[in-house]
């Protein structure tokens, strides 16, 4: 897998661990959509949250796990529609609309706004039903199966801690997305834009003063002694 990110085996969880922000609540409804039936839901919640799915591994468009259950081990792939180039230009210039967005992505925060004013732009982030395919090696005549939906289920935990997660999905992996907005601050600007009420624009030093810190911060993550 290209471009590929290993997410660690989540260890088990209690039975009430379920996704806390508004953008993870949104993909498990993707799920319980994407589900056949009831007891499928509850079966796969089990499995997740008994420490069933093994390593996650992410790319854009596709991810892979392991999933074991008392019949055997079972290996799932899955796939999300990756966003077409314009929609990714679009997604970018909506993150730098506003200095604050880049910060609170990289802070684990998905903004509200950012995901309407995306979807104003014509760009759906967050999938729904439908849009999640999976197949499984235990062969089920229902797809997505238990093995499928508890790997959903965590992708879920994962895309509820870090929205980068779900823009990696969507073909906009962290590294990108930071290499786009640094170019685009970075161009030579023709002239001053003015606002409507004759002041100047400073949105652009704006969010080349947030994507330093942003980077900063990046880098510290990486290396906390740099």
């Amino acid at each position: 897998m290209t471009g590929t990110v290993l997410h660690p085996r989540v260890a088990p969880r209690r039975a009430t661990a379920r996704a806390t922000t508004w953008w993870g609540k949104a993909w498990v409804r993707a799920v319980d959509e994407a589900a056949y039936a009831e007891a499928d839901l509850v079966a796969s919640r089990a499995l997740a949250r008994a420490g069933r799915v093994g390593q996650i591994a992410t790319e854009p468009g596709r991810f892979v796990a392991a999933v074991e259950d008392r019949r055997g081990l079972w290996t799932v792939e899955g796939t999300v529609p990756v966003l077409g180039a314009a929609d990714v230009a679009a997604l970018v210039e909506t993150v730098a609309a506003e200095s604050g967005r880049i910060a609170a992505l990289l802070a684990g925060e998905l903004p509200h706004r950012l995901v309407e004013h995306a979807e104003e732009a014509g760009v759906e982030l967050l999938p729904y039903g439908g849009e999640l395919g999976a197949s499984c090696t235990c062969e089920h005549w229902v797809d997505p199966c238990v093995h499928a939906l508890a790997v959903l289920h965590q992708l879920a935990w994962l895309v509820d801690a870090d929205p980068f997660v779900l823009l990696q999905l969507r073909g906009l992996a962290r590294d990108e997305l930071l290499g786009r907005l640094h170019e685009r601050s970075a161009a030579p600007l023709v002239e001053p834009r003015d606002s409507a009420d004759g002041t100047v624009d400073e949105d652009e030093p704006d969010l080349q003063a947030a994507l330093e810190a942003a980077l900063y911060a990046a880098r510290l993550l990486v290396d906390p002694l740099s």
